[in-house]
């Protein structure tokens, strides 16, 4: 089969096009026929070897030739010892071991194994390339407003990055539990943004967040950094803030407001992923796609999730690669 690997931290040209051993799954396992895979943060700061993180606290670079990509869209192929659950053809898609993936999840690849655990039934109204933009993005905006927060209805969401992979997906699940959402991206997202549902918009590039928003119950942060605390005064005293990322907020301040800090790590769980099929194939949510290449061009879409100021997900296309020429 066709993957892609680097065999050493960099920059996004570290990705080759590559054969390897078709795997085989074990017990509890599918093997999956990968149509199409979704790139994601993770998958970049990886491949870079964390540059982002101090040299003392930085994981270990031990999991080089690295394949990345946990989340896929595909067909299954094969079966694992005691698999019940699932029969060759099923159309399935996924988050793969997350968070324990890196080095070990593969989705760049023309097969994959899969825990059965981790998969779901790919929802009819989604294609493979779209399906496979789902699964991270939209487990990560679940668990948040559903696990996490609990949005109640009739309250007011703010959601900062509203037009990225995880931020457009919050925006359409707080309205789907019945917030009224204000939406805080650049200027281009903003007939995007509207078409999801948001209730107001705030363009970052000319209006200070804090000066447009106020009594927000519930503040959904998918940008973080280290100007954080600029948003949060747009909580009421008493709400509830919920970085995806992390970002410098201020802490003594929030305490003083008595704000909340409800935060937490995406996991793998094909339950919630199929509960997120029936909110698709119901209509309720929609995922956009920011762009998609070819296996082989892995590299490009890297560069390209590294540029920012994405407009929904990047995916690669991943059946039948073909080496780069």
């Amino acid at each position: 089969m066709k993957t892609i690997q680097a065999h050493r931290a960099g920059a996004p040209s570290e990705l080759r096009l590559r054969d390897a051993p078709v795997p085989e799954p074990g017990p509890g396992e599918v093997l999956v026929r990968v149509r199409a895979a979704g790139v994601n943060p993770p998958d970049w700061y990886a491949r870079a070897g964390y540059p982002m993180i101090p040299p003392e606290v930085r994981p270990a670079l031990d999991f080089f030739p690295f394949t990345p990509g946990s989340d896929v869209s595909g067909t299954v192929a094969g079966l694992g010892p005691g698999v019940t659950a699932w029969a060759e053809g099923d159309e399935v898609f996924g988050l793969l071991r997350f968070p324990t993936s890196t080095g070990s999840a593969r989705g760049y690849s023309e097969y994959v194994t899969a825990p059965v655990t981790d998969l779901a039934r790919k929802p009819a109204s989604l294609d493979h390339d779209h399906a496979a933009a789902v699964p991270m993005a939209g487990l990560t905006a679940y668990q948040y407003v559903v696990d996490l927060v609990k949005i109640e209805p009739g309250s007011t969401v703010l959601v900062n990055g509203a037009a990225g992979g995880v931020g457009h997906l919050l925006v359409q699940l707080a309205r789907h539990l019945g917030a009224r959402v204000i939406a805080v991206a650049s200027t281009r997202h903003e007939d995007f943004l509207r078409g999801l549902g948001a209730d107001e918009y705030v363009d970052y590039t000319t209006t200070a967040v804090a000066d447009a928003a106020h009594d927000v119950d519930y503040l959904f942060d998918t940008v973080g950094g280290p100007h954080g605390y600029r948003l949060t005064p747009a909580l009421r005293a008493g709400g509830t803030l919920s970085p995806v990322f992390f970002g410098d907020y201020h802490d003594a301040e929030l305490a003083a407001r008595d704000i909340r800090t409800a935060g937490g790590q995406v996991h793998s769980d094909g339950r919630q992923l199929g509960e997120l099929a029936e909110l698709f194939d119901s209509g309720a949510l929609r995922v956009h796609l920011d762009s998609a290449y070819p296996l082989a061009e892995a590299w490009r879409a890297h560069e390209r999730g590294e540029g920012g100021h994405l407009g929904g997900k990047i995916i690669l296309r991943v059946a039948g690669a073909e080496p780069a020429r």
